[in-house]
C-alpha cells in the first residue's frame, strides 16, 4: 500500500461489507486519506486502515438524517464515494450547501433512475438497439397473461428495483415454470408491494458472464476500463461471482462497445460495473444490468492498475484524471474462497487432477477480503463462520437429544 498523504482532501467511504472494504483499500492504495461511514461492527471496521468520521454516530444509511450528519461533520472538505446503488442515488441529489463541502463524481438522479429501474432500462436498451434479454413489465394481471411463455424457454421474475427484494425474498429472482406459476408468483409478490418483471434466462454456464467495470469522467472519456470473466458463482442460479478472471478488452470488444454507447447516450458520469452474458445461441453479448457505484470486486481492478476510486476522487475535485493502461494483466484470478467452496460443493469436483487444479488456482489467486498486510477482516469472517457452524451443531445436537427423550 502507498503511504497516505494526510494533506490531501480525504475520501469518505459510504457503504458496508466487502464493497466498503474494497473502496477503503483502493483509496489507501492511491495514497488518499480516508474515513469510513458504515454500520457498527461492519467488516470494514476490522481493517487496519479504518477510521471513523469524528463526531458522528451515522451508520451510512442515506436520507435526511444523513444530510444532518454531513452538516455536523468536523471536516472542511471531502469526496464521497458510494458503495451501494441507493447511496449513489442519494448522492445525486445532495442539497447545494452540502455539495459545496462534499464533492461527488456521480450521474444525475434521472440517469441513475433510468439505469436502476429495470423496466425503464429495458425500454432504453430497446430504443438504442443494445442486445438484452427479452423483458416484460408485470404491472397487472393482463401484463402477466401477455407474456409469451411458450417462446421464452426458462423464465424468472425479477424486481424493477432489486435491493429490498433481495432483503425480503433472499434472492435476486424467482423461477417460474408455467403460466400458472407465473400468475401465482406474481400475485404473491405484487401483494407485498414489489414492482416486477418477467425475463427470459440466457442459457449457458457461469463462464459466459462478463463484467465491464470502469469509470466515465465529467468530460465523457473513459480513463479506466477493466473486463473480468466469471469462472464460478454461488448460488448457482441468481448468485454472485465466487471466482473471476481478468481478460483483455478485446475478448469482450462487443460488450465494451455496448457499455460505451449506453453510457454516452445518457451522459453518465462516475464509477460503473456492467454485467453481460454471452448468448450461446447467437454469440452476442446481452447486457443484464449496470451498477452505478463501486462494485464488490473494485479492489481487484485497483490492484492491477485500474483504480476507479482514485479516478472518482480526482474527477470530483475537478482534477485531471489519469488514464489507466488498457493493457492491464490478463489471466489474474480473484477468489471469494468461502463462496467458491460453496459453489464447488454444489457441483462436486471429480478426480485428483481437478482437485489439484483448483488448489493451484487458489494458491495463485488474489483472495477476496484476505490480504497479508490487512488480515483482520478475513480473520473476522472466518471467526464468524466457525461460530455459526458451532451454533448449528449445538442446535442439531439439542434437537437430536430432545427427539430421543420423546
Amino acid at each position: 500500500m502507498n503511504v497516505v498523504d494526510a494533506g490531501r482532501v480525504p475520501v469518505i467511504v459510504l457503504g458496508q461489507g466487502p464493497t466498503a472494504l474494497g473502496i477503503l483499500r483502493a483509496v489507501t492504495l492511491a495514497g488518499i486519506p480516508a474515513y469510513v461511514v458504515c454500520p457498527p461492527g461492519d467488516l470494514a471496521t476490522r481493517s487496519r486502515w479504518y477510521r471513523p468520521v469524528p463526531g458522528t454516530t451515522w451508520d451510512g444509511r442515506p436520507g435526511p438524517a444523513a444530510e444532518d450528519a454531513l452538516r455536523a461533520m468536523p471536516i472542511e472538505r471531502a469526496v464521497l464515494v458510494a458503495g451501494a446503488d441507493d447511496i449513489a442515488m442519494w448522492l445525486s441529489r445532495l442539497p447545494p450547501d452540502l455539495r459545496d463541502r462534499f464533492a461527488v463524481s456521480t450521474a444525475s438522479q434521472d440517469v441513475q433512475t433510468l439505469l436502476q429501474d429495470k423496466a425503464r432500462f429495458a425500454r432504453h436498451l430497446e430504443g438504442i438497439g443494445i442486445p438484452h434479454p427479452r423483458t416484460f413489465h408485470l404491472g397487472s394481471l393482463a401484463d402477466v397473461e401477455a407474456v409469451p411463455m411458450d417462446s421464452l424457454g426458462r423464465v424468472f421474475i425479477k424486481p424493477v428495483n432489486s435491493q429490498r427484494f433481495s432483503d425480503v425474498v433472499g434472492a435476486k429472482g424467482v423461477w417460474v415454470h408455467s403460466r400458472e406459476e407465473l400468475q401465482t408468483t406474481w400475485a404473491h409478490l405484487h401483494a407485498q408491494g414489489f414492482s416486477l418483471m418477467a425475463q427470459e434466462y440466457i442459457p449457458g454456464p457461469p463462464t459466459e458472464h462478463f463484467f465491464v467495470d470502469g469509470f466515465r469522467d465529467a468530460g465523457g472519456t473513459y480513463p479506466g476500463l477493466f473486463v473480468r470473466r466469471r469462472m464460478r458463482m454461488s448460488p448457482p442460479d441468481f448468485g454472485n461471482s465466487s471466482c473471476s478472471c481478468s481478460v483483455p478488452l478485446n475478448q469482450a470488444e462487443e460488450a465494451v462497445a455496448h457499455v460505451r454507447r449506453l453510457l454516452d447516450s445518457v451522459g453518465y458520469r462516475g464509477i460503473f460495473s456492467a454485467e453481460f452474458k454471452r448468448d450461446p445461441r447467437d454469440g452476442r453479448f446481452r447486457i443484464i444490468e449496470v451498477n452505478t457505484c463501486a462494485w464488490t470486486y473494485v479492489e481487484f481492478a485497483a490492484r492491477y492498475g485500474v483504480n476507479v476510486c482514485e479516478m472518482a476522487w480526482r474527477d470530483a475535485l475537478g482534477e485531471p484524471v489519469r488514464t489507466a493502461s488498457y493493457d492491464y494483466p490478463a489471466g489474474k484470478l480473484c477468489v471469494d474462497l468461502y463462496h467458491d467452496l460453496s459453489s464447488i460443493g454444489r457441483t462436486p469436483v471429480r478426480g485428483m487432477g481437478n482437485v489439484l487444479r483448483l488448489v493451484t488456482q487458489w494458491a495463485r489467486a488474489d483472495l477476496h477480503v484476505f490480504r497479508w498486510d490487512d488480515p483482520r477482516p478475513a480473520l473476522h469472517v472466518l471467526g464468524s463462520l466457525l461460530r455459526k457452524r458451532a451454533s448449528r451443531r449445538r442446535e442439531a445436537a439439542l434437537a437430536a437429544r430432545q427427539g430421543v427423550s420423546v
